[in-house]
């Protein structure tokens, strides 16, 4: 049996991934890298190229269009996320989804813990699923720690719909994809989505699909 291919290092196989310039390209569910986890991130790159490697996955998430996205989604096992949400959404959604606008925000080595037993269920998407999304009942209020990019400390509690951000992209840190926590019945394609589910809660798409929420 031949003897498995050596790696690059890291920071050349990302140096080589922002070569070309633009989004980066964004993979999809059924890659491994999606499902192995992160190890902790111990400053294996340097400022300037953690800083060139932070505005590629920034530019790739508006440019997709998302509200986070995380290092495992463009192949790179880095505990490394980013989030950003303008919420662009009515008042009655704002209201039902505790949706409210978040600024550009970099998680190092992020891990969360629930804040209180209340959960929420709301459909939710993902840029390495495209095409379908689910209702993913999540805690209502998490209390996020880690640090940002530059070595400082982040312990914050979320609530509402920013609270389901840094689950969702924290998950995908340790492997996990939002189908994992998803109730089955409810996995929807978009346009099933845009055409009947679009209301503030998933209330009425639980009782035609047949599944119940927290």
């Amino acid at each position: 049996m031949p003897s498995p291919i050596p790696r690059a290092p890291l920071a050349d196989r990302i140096e080589e991934l922002l070569a070309p310039g633009g989004p980066l390209p964004i993979v999809a569910a059924g890659d491994p890298v999606l499902r192995t986890g992160t190890p902790r991130y111990e400053g294996e790159l340097d400022p300037a190229l953690l800083a060139r490697f932070v505005e590629a996955l920034r530019v790739t998430m508006h440019a997709a269009p998302g509200v986070g996205l995380a290092a495992p989604q463009v192949g790179v096992e880095l505990r490394i996320a980013v989030i950003e949400d303008p919420a662009p959404v009515p008042e009655e959604v704002r209201l039902a989804r505790g949706r409210v606008p978040q600024p550009f925000r970099v998680l190092v080595n992020p891990s969360y813990e629930p804040v209180g037993s209340a959960r929420a269920a709301f459909f939710e998407g993902c840029l390495s699923v495209p095409g379908y999304q689910a209702v993913v009942a999540r805690h209502a209020e998490v209390r996020l720690t880690g640090a940002d990019e530059h070595g400082r400390p982040l312990d914050e509690v979320f609530g509402g719909w920013p609270a389901r951000i840094v689950q969702h992209e924290t998950d995908h840190l340790d492997g996990l994809l939002y189908l994992d926590r998803a109730e089955p019945r409810s996995l929807s394609a978009n346009e099933a989505v845009l055409e009947r589910w679009t209301q503030p809660t998933a209330d009425r798409a639980a009782r035609a699909l047949g599944f119940e929420l927290p």
